[in-house]
């Protein structure tokens, strides 16, 4: 099978190949649809998904007559759970179009201008902001007062959620100075980068403590992958109780079915839902909020503002996948009006998902069992191919001196400083890596990183060797105290016990750590000689901790 974002081979396939291929993206894209709105475990990238897709597209497009019943392409969501009850939409929730790039974007304009009967000089208003990467749902209002509220579901029955939503802050009770007889609020459900890691925190501290009473907590513990998953998660439970201990925030930015509108903008409602009370999109600047909508009348001004977003992404401590553009004109909306899952007037310019931009907050040196010192960058947090990457190697000095083994400019011989910011990427999909530092944002007075050439651990030196097979000056720096260094004796320590040596059940990496911390296993051997009673110390204080 091709790869998922190969078209190459739609030229050649034949109708029986596409019936085929269809029935397969069908039921993988179901699959994955499922995983994603049901289990909140999806298992492949947004990326990934996206280009299945965009393949099931491609070959609708060529092969129109074998569009199937239960396409990909006319549904939105999943089912809503058996677990809860259900609401029907008055007004259905549906998806977007995405836009992969800047020609897509031009041409959404040109769609847009062309059903409308508007010249190429005639003004367009269109407005672009941050597409929020959460739960989206939809609130309930009757004469001002909240009455329900729904996850999107299949886009035409959600599930009902309201006793949860409740719980959330940042969703007002009652609107304030806007009381109309019905008005649905929508928005996403989401979870910022520095609650994320602090509820998977407390989720691992609270299994670890099942398991010192004999459960099997640590060995069950759920810990989130990403923020969505955390915050449609917390959101769509039974018991509105952990929902409510769960730190969930809400981004209002769109509305459904409404007796009365607030303006005839698009981005004038989104002015008035700030004022009823709810959170919108904006940043801090200067001291104050600054909205990260913009309205925008050109092609060029959409995707600088695009560029602006992404490179501001990593500062505004939770997850957006893009930015979306709407026709600002609500009379213009509805004449464009909407295909079977989407509208016309709106489209998402989706960002890389196996790159995004941040911060190096932190250089940090570990010693390594062999005694290689190891720079590690400390990001600030960000979300890369659906994984939030937080922490970044950087192999060896030259490396953070922006020079390869052979003394060659690597990045264009940019170094890495603490204060930079850094171009990430998951290499292969998996190992996050910087790709670029981005000169124009570094900080004035930002020093280059002096590497120790003593080691951060028991201060012996640390040297490059002469590699004998080359000849050259080695790539790693070591700690010359080999296992008089605690750091090397206690990664040895750890290496002992790991799968890949004696596989000593129960004896995890942490467990190691205390346990050379209080003195009573120093070496391999000292882990068969170890006294029940000063044992029992160590795990009495670990669980009093």
């Amino acid at each position: 099978m091709p790869a998922m974002s190969d078209l190459s081979d739609l030229d050649t396939m034949t109708p029986a190949e596409a019936a085929v291929e269809l029935e397969r993206l069908s039921l993988e894209i179901a699959e994955h649809n499922r995983r994603y709105h049901e289990d909140d475990a999806p298992t492949v990238t947004d990326a990934e998904f996206d280009a299945l897709r965009r393949r099931n597209e491609a070959i609708e497009a060529r092969f129109p007559d074998l569009v199937r019943a239960d396409t990909p392409s006319r549904k939105v969501g999943s089912a809503p759970s058996a677990k809860f009850a259900k609401i029907r939409h008055a007004v259905p929730m549906l998806s977007l179009d995405n836009a992969f790039a800047d020609e897509d974007v031009a041409d959404f304009a040109r769609r847009v201008r062309r059903f409308l009967g508007l010249s190429e000089d005639a003004k367009l208003a269109i407005t672009a902001e941050p597409k929020i990467d959460g739960l989206s749902l939809s609130l309930r209002y009757e004469k001002g007062r909240l009455v329900s509220a729904a996850t999107r579901g299949d886009g035409q029955v959600g599930e009902d959620v309201t006793a949860n939503a409740r719980t959330l802050d940042d969703i007002p009770g009652e609107l304030t100075g806007f009381s109309p007889e019905i008005f649905e609020v929508r928005g996403e459900v989401y979870m910022t980068h520095a609650d994320f890691a602090a509820l998977n925190a407390r989720l691992l501290a609270e299994a670890g403590e099942g398991a010192e009473g004999g459960g099997e907590g640590a060995r069950k513990a759920r810990q989130f992958a990403n923020p969505r998953n955390a915050a449609a998660g917390s959101l769509r439970q039974k018991d509105a109780n952990v929902t409510k201990s769960r730190p969930l925030r809400f981004f209002a930015y769109a509305w459904g079915q409404t007796s009365e509108l607030p303006g005839e903008t698009q981005s004038e409602v989104v002015a008035a839902l700030q004022a009823m009370g709810f959170q919108t999109n904006t940043v801090p600047q200067n001291g104050r909020t600054e909205p990260l909508m913009r309205r925008l009348e050109t092609v060029d001004g959409l995707i600088e503002h695009y560029r602006r977003i992404e490179a501001e992404r990593a500062s505004l401590g939770y997850d957006i996948d893009g930015v979306v553009y709407k026709v600002d004109d609500l009379e213009q909306q509805r004449e464009l009006g909407f295909v079977s899952r989407a509208p016309r007037w709106a489209i998402a310019h989706k960002f890389s998902a196996e790159q995004a931009t941040t911060v190096v907050e932190e250089i940090v040196i570990n010693v390594g069992r062999t005694g290689k010192l190891a720079p590690l960058a400390k990001l600030r947090p960000v979300t890369v191919g659906g994984v939030v990457v937080s922490n970044v190697t950087l192999h060896n000095e030259d490396y953070v001196a922006g020079r390869d083994a052979d003394g060659q400019p690597i990045r264009g011989g940019r170094d890495i400083r603490i204060g930079d910011t850094v171009v990430i990427q998951r290499a292969g999909d998996v190992i996050p890596q910087v790709v670029d530092v981005v000169i124009e944002k570094r900080p004035d007075g930002a020093e280059p990183f002096l590497y120790p050439d003593h080691c951060p651990i028991c201060g012996s030196k640390a040297e490059r060797e002469i590699n004998p097979r080359t000849g050259r000056l080695d790539s790693v720096r070591r700690c010359t105290a080999a296992m008089t260094c605690p750091a090397q004796a206690k990664e040895g320590l750890k290496h002992f016990v790991s799968r890949n040596a004696f596989d000593i059940e129960g004896l995890g990496e942490t467990f190691v750590e205390e346990l050379f911390d209080a003195g009573l296993a120093r070496q391999p051997a000292d882990l068969f000689r170890m006294e029940f009673d000063r044992l029992r110390d160590v795990i009495e204080a670990r669980r009093r901790a």
